[in-house]
């Protein structure tokens, strides 16, 4: 009975932020106001496109998903965070922490290759406008959300079993706030390489690559963008790429820095690790809607537009 209730133990505590806990209060009032943030603008921005239809084009369906995937990636994390640091709620089910692992880390690739599907309609609208339809045409959306979508989900599946065939004898203290992979795997007392170089192999093959391959887009964009005679047409250009370069930086930059930390910054405090994780988590979705409606001119007139009729109404 022992060693089943090692390989599928009740529960896990997630400590929240440890050394901060009489901060923990105040700590929760800035997460709680990007959640509300990212919860209201994400759904804004949903709904623009899903009403208006000079919005349904592969730009803003692949902005959908992307808004999509902020909800799932805040949802699941924020909401147990704020329980954690202002009602003490820090107990958390072996299943509940695996399905917060697996979307977790489910939304993080997908929103990855949302991004690159992104640079590559930005690359067909700049390079072949004239043949932009032609080319995105609906069967070819359809299979690149399949393919992204696929991907994704094949490769993050495997770190749930990966996890399930572990015993949890030792601890079930979670130094953290949200469960994930290598952070849960650590508690086992039974060796773990497979973990490690399975969520060492995971982001190489998926997120190192979108990088790559967003990289190389942007510089045939770059090119064929410099190549424009009109200043204008280059503005133009620039201002169509401009909201995407800011949210692909939004995304990557922290992400590339808290696994370099927890890698190589030994020196770190856990408690700044920690707190930079739930920032990462928590930022780029409330971010991203304001940045699109700022930078987009198309979902800054609807938005204004939607707002005006309410008012008059």
């Amino acid at each position: 009975m022992y060693n089943m209730s090692c390989y599928n133990p009740s529960s896990f505590i997630l400590v929240g932020i440890p050394g901060l806990e009489k901060f923990h209060v105040w700590i929760g009032i800035p997460f709680c106001v990007m959640y509300v943030m990212a919860i209201v603008g994400n759904c804004i921005l949903l709904y623009l496109i899903a009403v208006e239809h000079s919005l349904h084009e592969p730009m803003y369906f692949f902005l959908s998903m992307l808004a999509t995937m902020d909800l799932i990636l805040s949802t699941v994390t924020v909401p147990k965070l704020l329980s954690n640091l202002w009602l003490g709620s820090q107990e958390i089910t072996f299943s509940g922490c695996l399905t917060q692992m697996f979307f977790l880390h489910f939304s993080f690739v997908m929103d990855s290759a949302i991004l690159l599907v992104m640079a590559f309609d930005r690359y067909v609208a700049i390079c072949f406008p004239l043949r932009y339809m032609t080319i995105l045409t609906l069967p070819v959306i359809i299979k690149l959300v399949v393919s992204i979508v696929m991907r994704s989900f094949s490769v993050i599946l495997p770190d749930v079993f990966l996890l399930k065939r572990l015993p949890f004898c030792r601890t079930r203290i979670i130094p953290h706030t949200y469960c994930e992979h290598i952070g849960v795997a650590r508690l086992s007392s039974a060796d773990i390489s497979i973990n490690i170089w399975y969520g060492f192999a995971v982001p190489l093959m998926t997120v190192i690559l979108d990088v790559i391959f967003i990289t190389v887009s942007y510089t045939f964009i770059l090119r064929a963008v410099f190549q424009l005679s009109s200043q204008g047409a280059r503005q133009k250009a620039f201002s169509t790429c401009g909201s995407h370069i800011c949210v692909i930086l939004m995304f990557y930059t922290p992400a590339f820095f808290s696994i370099l930390a927890h890698r190589f910054g030994h020196s770190v405090p856990q408690n700044v690790l920690i707190l930079f994780a739930n920032f990462y988590v928590a930022i780029p979705p409330a971010l991203n809607p304001i940045v699109y409606g700022v930078k987009t001119k198309q979902i800054q007139d609807k938005f204004i537009l939607l707002f005006s009729l309410k008012k008059s109404q």
